[in-house]
């Protein structure tokens, strides 16, 4: 009786008090200027730089320009013009967004995605494209949980693998924090 009792944390009343305020900051930062703008206003120029490379390349090295975009902007902001929808742009910046919030779990962040109004291939697109350290992700949201509450060795793995992570990356990422 006392399991059916127990909420998780990010189910109570607090945590998702929490968890609206965080968002509606990070909301507020997006809109007032923060610094995505600025990445967002570098990709028009890289993709124009990719561009000018492959139309005039006999006047400009190929490899000097197309070597200038990938160390200073992340390759997902360059390739999605090139190679994939309005939508699946936006659901692998969507993605790429949240990773930066917080932790997540292969599925949570395609459920979040989903949630978002992204089709499932859209989501599942966008999680894969972006080849993140699941086990890393695993790691940061054990390292959350106990920056947040109290958890023994295996409530924090259970807690985990119900976010979504497997054993193997739950264990990981416990394993991570010494606990």
């Amino acid at each position: 009786m006392s399991e059916k009792e127990t909420k998780p944390w990010y189910k109570k009343w607090w945590a998702m008090t929490i968890f609206v305020l965080v968002a509606i900051g990070a909301l507020g930062n997006l809109a007032g200027g923060g610094s995505e703008p600025d990445v967002e206003a570098a990709a028009p120029t890289t993709i124009v730089a990719d561009e000018v490379s492959t139309t005039v390349a006999p006047e400009v090295p190929a490899t000097t320009v197309a070597t200038e975009p990938t160390t200073t902007v992340a390759p997902t902001t360059t390739e999605p013009a090139a190679q994939f929808t309005r939508s699946e742009e936006n659901a692998i910046k969507s993605a790429e967004q949240y990773l930066d919030f917080t932790a997540f779990s292969r599925s949570g962040l395609i459920d979040q995605l989903e949630y978002e109004g992204f089709t499932t291939s859209e989501a599942t697109m966008a999680v894969d494209y972006l080849g993140v350290d699941w086990n890393e992700q695993a790691s940061k949201s054990a390292e959350q949980y106990l920056d947040f509450t109290a958890f023994s060795r295996s409530g924090l793995i259970d807690q985990l693998e119900y976010e979504g992570f497997t054993t193997e990356q739950a264990t990981y990422g416990v394993d991570q924090t010494g606990l």
